[in-house]
């Protein structure tokens, strides 16, 4: 449902999508109005935060719109700027703040089954992860299914090479698909589920920047482009709709993008690409949007705009005959897409007008699978509408309780039901539960593809008569408890197993054959659970016996500790933690994601962590690091034996960095940590003192930073995201390709998702390069790794994706990144 900004007036709530919504009279009447267009609106692109949150929120409020935004990908290559999650992970986390900002700026949401693997330079270059056909398919079925009557893409299908190969892809994949979804040999396994379509129109959301300039966009020919003043205001939420746009856009915290509202006019420009062009700036042009473009329609329309003229603002329950008069008419609608979207809008609508307020809450957040529960209804009419509560049924169980009752006006009804939880699958991200590629996830269930998140099975509905029209109102089943600091709190009801089995560290890194004590944890989603818990692991390491463990308490953690010995020589395995009940074998850790501005996420994921035994050395031993944009490179260091101490900018004094052996900045440091331009002098210092600093890569736009290093250096945009691309060694006595680890072609291989980005393309004669990557077809880079001699210390600046390989076990990278922090501990003379 759209219109949805209770979260404006309760901002603490943080956006808890399970709570029940209350509306406001003057969001009622933006939903009614919703109600009377009949028009839909699908905005593409390939990364959450690519869509135009102003253009989404201009065809949902303005317009009312049915809009979508299809993101190709759900961003799982990006950086976390809140957390240490990367990947899958993170791809859950954008999922959600994409949610998040549909619940703001009132459009939906939907995805492709396409991987964000990391940057592209090309479509070309994409295509080698993706596969075009799955992706085609999954853009054609989004279309087929959202129906919509107009597509805008954020990107320009005709400019491969100009930006990220993703973007590019995006629009080609839609223009191409306009002409598909309309014939019925396209794709014929989809027209079992859903029908053919075909929009009216397509669309690319250009503006200045596709031209170059400002001054050039203002010379260019616009005969071609539709202008949209997209700057409306809104009386009922008492915000611009480029204020919600940039609430909307905010809410992509883990990206970095928390956005400043604006007010007044502000222009977007659509150039037509295919169907005719519109005039005035209506996008809907010549479409018939009244309820005349449904069979039997007319009198709905009828209805409904009766009750949009005489809407009373004090008293919105005195629609409600009309609106169950409307209701009972769209449900015996043959077009089944604005029978099923008419009758979940209406709906919503009626119970908002009569103050409805249903609820059906657990007091447990996870159960088991034939797990007995209790189900605690809550049934209140705020209205002196009559209304009849006949039955209440709780799915999937289909079980059903007849009540029979009246609910007077403000009389609460309330009840505890119990139900079973039978055979219910796990929960989990769904298209997580099978093995993809690295550029595709794998989901076979085809009525799946395309929804942003994992459908809940457990629900309550409520049977209601209002004037002898049977109603049923559908509410997902949710935990709900108190909490002292922040009041009614509400969280997703999931299905776990009997129990958690999990290490903490993905990967396990040896930088020698001696053993290491690896904690494994155990929750209990059951009182009283007994186990027996063991790891495996491959062939050639040895591990200690599998031990018993016993958890009296759900929810309580404890842990074992297992002795692994890696083999005397380089390798690498899977160590997988199992846990045995009954027999009953279990091999899956349950992850929780908790941010505040996104609801709790469980999933169930197969337990698997990468074993590394390292043929490496190391000089050095404590290592200060300063964070930057949210890596994890602290914790893989300490992997291989180095002490790490995290510092505050507040804690960088020359007293303090006198005790390290080296000094790494984060990635980002310098683009996220103000405080640095006042402590950097200070780094420098140390440097020229006799320290060494690792300066991780740092975005170039908008980059203004004078002294990153202690000569003249220019960042830019160059980066190579061929993970195989060749590696060149520009100087192979370097020291720092020598010692303590001898650096070779071999230590470039297992790379994952990228080489580097953002490598300075200018820099004083002072650094030295010592590597030389290029992507296909492009010009060698020598910027990834700079060394510097300053005063007695060594200042090194690299572009280098150690944020991605460390994390990833990528043994060559270690040992690069362990030579690094050794430099000027030999004793000799670096190499210049």
């Amino acid at each position: 449902m759209r219109f949805l900004f209770v979260f404006l007036c309760c901002i603490s709530l943080q956006l808890q999508a399970q709570k029940p919504k209350k509306p406001t009279s003057s969001e009622i009447f933006e939903q009614i109005k919703s109600l009377n267009f009949l028009g839909t609106a699908l905005y593409l692109a390939a990364h959450p935060d690519d869509e135009n949150t102003a253009m989404i929120s201009y065809l949902a409020n303005e317009v009312h719109a049915r809009t979508g935004y299809l993101s190709l990908t759900r961003g799982d290559g990006g950086q976390n700027l809140i957390g240490p999650e990367i990947r899958e992970l993170l791809g859950v986390i954008r999922t959600q703040e994409l949610l998040a900002a549909r619940r703001t700026d009132g459009g939906e949401q939907r995805f492709t089954r396409a991987n964000d693997f990391g940057y592209s330079k090309n479509p070309e270059e994409t295509l080698t992860f993706w596969e075009q056909d799955e992706v085609l398919k999954d853009v054609v079925w989004a279309i087929r299914n959202f129906q919509p009557d107009i597509i805008i893409n954020r990107f320009d299908h005709r400019s491969p090479g100009s930006t990220h190969g993703h973007h590019t892809l995006s629009a080609m994949l839609s223009v191409a698909a306009f002409d598909k979804v309309g014939d019925p040999n396209v794709f014929p396994e989809q027209l079992e589920l859903t029908n053919t379509w075909q929009p009216k129109r397509l669309f690319f959301n250009t503006s200045w920047w596709f031209y170059g300039s400002r001054e050039k966009f203002e010379a260019a020919d616009k005969s071609n482009l539709v202008s949209v003043d997209v700057g409306s205001y809104y009386p009922a939420y008492g915000l611009s709709n480029t204020e919600i746009s940039a609430l909307s856009r905010s809410q992509h915290k883990s990206q970095g993008f928390g956005n400043t509202g604006t007010r007044g006019e502000q222009v977007e420009y659509l150039e037509l690409l295919k169907g005719d062009l519109p005039a005035n700036g209506n996008l809907f042009e010549g479409i018939d949007t009244s309820w005349n473009r449904v069979q039997g329609g007319a009198a709905i329309g009828v209805i409904l705009m009766n009750v949009q003229k005489n809407y009373d603002f004090q008293n919105p329950s005195a629609s409600l005959p009309q609106l169950i008069k409307a209701y009972d008419l769209i449900t015996k609608l043959e077009d089944s897409y604005w029978r099923t979207l008419k009758t979940k809008q209406i709906t919503e609508v009626i119970k908002a007008c009569a103050g409805l307020y249903l609820e059906a809450a657990t007091h447990t957040q996870t159960a088991i699978a034939q797990q007995n529960i209790v189900v605690s209804i809550e049934a209140i009419n705020r209205s002196p509408f009559p209304i009849r509560l006949e039955q209440i049924s709780l799915l999937p169980e289909e079980k059903e309780f007849k009540t029979a009752i009246d609910l007077d006006q403000n009389e609460t009804f309330k009840t505890d039901l119990n139900i079973n939880t039978g055979n219910a699958a796990l929960t989990t991200a769904y298209w997580l539960t099978e093995e993809g590629s690295v550029g595709m996830y794998n989901v076979d269930d085809q009525k799946l593809i395309g929804l942003p998140e994992t459908p809940r099975k457990f629900k309550a509905v409520f049977q209601l008569t209002m004037n002898d029209v049977s109603i049923p109102v559908t509410t997902e089943l949710v935990y709900k408890y108190n909490d002292r600091v922040d009041g009614e709190v509400y969280e997703p009801f999931e299905i776990v197993p009997k129990a958690s089995v999990a290490v903490k560290d993905p990967v396990i890194i040896f930088a020698d054959a001696q053993p290491k004590i690896i904690q494994t944890d155990v929750t209990a989603f059951i009182d009283n659970l007994e186990a027996s818990v063991a790891l495996n692991v491959p062939a050639d390491w040895k591990v200690s016996a599998p031990q018993k463990i016993q958890i009296s308490q759900k929810g309580e953690t404890k842990s074992l500790s297992f002795t692994v010995t890696p083999p005397k020589n380089a390798s690498e395995g899977e160590l997988q933690p199992e846990l045995t009940i009954n027999g009953e074998r279990i091999t899956d850790k349950v992850v929780k994601i908790d941010y505040d501005h996104i609801p709790l996420q469980t999933l169930v994921l197969p337990s698997q962590n990468k074993l590394v035994r390292l043929d490496i050395a190391k000089k050095g031993s404590y290592i200060g690091y300063i964070a930057g944009a949210g890596d994890v490179i602290p914790e893989s260091l300490r992997q291989i034996g180095y002490q790490v101490a995290e510092i505050a900018p507040v804690e960088i004094t020359a007293e303090n960095l006198k005790n390290f052996d080296a000094v790494v900045m984060g990635v980002r440091a310098y683009n996220v940590v103000e405080e640095l331009q006042y402590k950097q002098r200070i780094l420098l210092n140390y440097v020229e003192n006799g320290g060494t600093m690792v300066v991780q890569y740092n975005t170039a736009r908008g980059f203004s930073f004078e002294n990153l290093g202690p000569y003249p250096l220019h960042l830019s945009s160059d980066r190579v995201t061929d993970e195989f691309a060749d590696v060149t060694i520009l100087d192979p006595d370097a020291e720092i390709l020598n010692y303590p680890n001898k650096i070779t072609d071999k230590d470039f291989e297992g790379w994952v998702q990228e080489r580097g980005l953002y490598f300075p393309d200018t820099y004083d004669e002072a650094y030295k390069p010592v590597l030389s990557i290029h992507d296909k077809n492009e010009d060698p880079s020598e910027g990834s790794l700079l060394i510097s001699k300053y005063g007695k210390g060594h200042y090194i600046y690299t572009g280098l994706s150690f944020f991605r390989e460390l994390p990833a076990g990528v043994s060559g990278a270690y040992r690069l990144f362990a030579n690094m922090l050794s430099v000027g501990k030999n004793n000799e003379k670096i190499k210049q």
